[in-house]
């Protein structure tokens, strides 16, 4: 299977650093912004970087071609992530693709979902918390399956 991981170059590049045992199997590619850890995560797989958006809605609507292309090229069955908001267009482009997408909320979310993880819940065909609590905070698609991290 290939799985595209796709976070952002902080602490979500750090959590999702610590479950790449999980994808010993698959075909792996990143995705993430562009910075300091770009050695880092080539060393593991390949990788593209894109420029951060951060909360522009309009430097996001410039990255969609860079988004679409990497989704055609690399045609990934699944793209997991656990954020942040680079995660959103990689979401809303891949259910038109029949691409599954699994997010996995951050272990430092304990009371409330993340603003990624509200955009995100809609479209995403899985959606994993790292504390039961927060269930009450989510929907029923929701899953807690014990901490990932």
């Amino acid at each position: 299977m290939k799985i595209c991981l796709v976070t952002s170059s902080g602490g979500h590049l750090t959590e999702t650093l610590q479950i790449l045992d999980t994808f010993a199997e698959d075909e792996i590619f990143f995705v993430t912004w562009t910075g300091s850890r770009e050695e880092d995560v080539s060393a593991i797989a390949p990788a593209y970087f894109i420029e951060p958006y951060g909360t522009s809605p309009l430097r996001l609507l410039r990255s969609l071609p860079q988004v679409m292309r990497i989704l055609l090229t690399e045609k990934p069955d699944a793209i997991v992530s656990l954020g942040a908001e680079i995660a959103l267009p990689f979401f809303y482009l891949a259910k038109p693709l029949g691409i599954r997408t699994i997010f996995i909320e951050s272990w430092c979310r304990i009371d409330g979902l993340s603003k990624t993880g509200k955009l995100v819940y809609p479209v995403a065909d899985a959606f994993y918390v790292q504390w039961p609590q927060l269930l009450a905070h989510c929907g029923p698609k929701a899953r807690y399956e014990g901490a990932v991290i």
